[in-house]
């Protein structure tokens, strides 16, 4: 007798087609695009940074504490972008 977690496995299974495997240079792309994104968020960092230590250092708190948060929205930023990205990579297997 099956579990009902098996049951629901398998019908799963049968509604949702497997997706195909990627191919060698859909993986290469995703890649890249990993490298990009990274260097993307190093570029912002480093610039960002720079600028809370201006921020610092002058004893502007405000200033501070709104670059921080712009950090973080520019990572959830570019996160965003780059999982888009791939995601239209990974779409043309199943297209």
């Amino acid at each position: 007798m099956k579990s009902a977690y098996e049951l629901a496995m398998e019908r799963l299974a049968k509604s949702e087609p497997a997706e195909k495997p990627l191919s060698p240079a859909q993986k290469a792309r995703l890649a890249e695009i990993d490298t990009l994104y990274k260097g993307k968020w190093a570029e912002r960092e480093v610039f960002l940074r720079g600028q809370l230590e201006k921020a610092l250092s002058s004893g502007d708190a405000e200033a501070a504490e709104q670059v921080r948060t712009q950090l973080a929205r520019e990572k959830i930023r570019l996160e965003e972008e780059r999982d888009e990205e791939k995601e239209r990579v990974r779409r043309e297997t199943r297209a």
